[in-house]
């Protein structure tokens, strides 16, 4: 299980973004990585392409839903600012303009939310009793791990108090791209403050605890499993990056979900049954569980008035994807042009 924490934990960004902000620098340069999709074979992409496409609404950003007089703009997000979103918030602005509330994965009040229960109880973070990490892990482990926080400033001190999975997921963030975690201009934040411009109501989709109960299904073993495999990747963590934001602005985000299902089959141990498994694991836990219970709240705020919804892309696409979801409960699903 740890290969696929290494792996989708960058899916967390739309959570941790209000808890990456207080440690993040915002002096550093966006990610240059390679695209690893690129360096496929064209037989490796061919079953990329077909695995893809088995997927509903496996492609594509933004939708409508209709059913009635209900009706839902839906927007796949991209959690790290880039200058490729200056297109879609043209696109967006029309939209919004239409809208009577804008539906968040975490709005500003849950992101307030978040910081006060962190300043009241620090143990959600960090680690209160018992050994720190500089004590558990392997001395060529933590030398590895105080490199790695040093190309992000984080010192390494404050990192040794620090609960596994937070670290592991700091590490998420190559450090070429902690600046554009400091800069918070991510789509959903930079949809959030034209909203706010325009007085639009913002929800939330989810507690701001959502967080915290992730991972609290997570051992104290996987935990420090997920921080290893973070370290084994190190090297390549701005290729994964500079791959999945590719993968992104070309509506394209279910792509790398069945590209790092393939290449995990590929693992050393592993097989293509070990790796659906781990897989359909995975996705329960990050996505279908979640996609589930926003949609009683999206259809509850729909019957209100015209709906602007948005949240990480992976979660539009696949059998238990939000659209399909939405599709399976009688909603007509359109895509729009970006």
């Amino acid at each position: 299980m740890s290969h696929l924490f290494r792996r989708f934990r960058l899916h967390f960004l739309a959570l941790l973004l209000p808890l990456l902000t207080l440690l993040a620098s915002p002096a550093q340069a966006r990610c240059t990585g390679q695209n690893l999709l690129d360096a496929l074979s064209p037989d490796e992409s061919a079953r990329l392409t077909a695995a893809t496409d088995r997927q509903p609404f496996a492609r594509g950003n933004l939708w409508q839903a209709t059913r009635g007089t209900d009706r839902l703009t839906l927007l796949g997000t991209y959690h790290l600012s880039d200058h490729r979103h200056d297109r879609m918030i043209s696109t967006l602005t029309p939209l919004l303009a239409r809208a009577t509330q804008l539906l968040v994965e975490a709005g500003p009040e849950e992101e307030k939310a978040l910081r006060r229960d962190i300043a009241e109880n620090p143990g959600l973070l960090f680690l209160t009793e018992g050994p720190s990490l500089m004590q558990q892990l392997p001395a060529e482990d933590w030398q590895g791990l105080s490199a790695a926080l040093a190309a992000r400033n984080i010192p390494a001190i404050m990192a040794a108090k620090m609960r596994p999975w937070y670290l592991a997921s700091l590490l998420a963030v190559p450090p070429c791209d902690m600046g554009a975690v400091a800069a918070g201009k991510g789509l959903d934040h930079r949809v959030m403050a034209m909203a706010a411009d325009r007085g639009l109501p913002v929800r939330a989709l989810e507690p701001h605890t959502t967080l915290f109960t992730i991972f609290d299904t997570m051992s104290a073993e996987d935990q420090l499993a997920m921080l290893r495999s973070s370290l084994l990747m190190e090297d390549h963590v701005a290729d994964y990056s500079a791959t999945m934001a590719d993968a992104y602005f070309r509506g394209e985000s279910r792509r790398i979900w069945e590209f790092l299902r393939l290449t995990t089959a590929k693992l050393p141990g592993y097989t293509p049954d070990r790796a659906n498994a781990e897989f359909a694991q995975m996705e329960t836990l990050l996505m279908t569980r979640r996609n589930q219970s926003w949609i009683p709240v999206i259809e509850e705020a729909a019957a209100q008035g015209e709906t602007f919804v948005a949240f990480g892309a992976l979660h539009l696409a696949g059998e238990q994807g939000v659209l399909n979801l939405l599709a399976q409960r009688g909603w007509t699903i359109t895509q729009l042009s970006p």
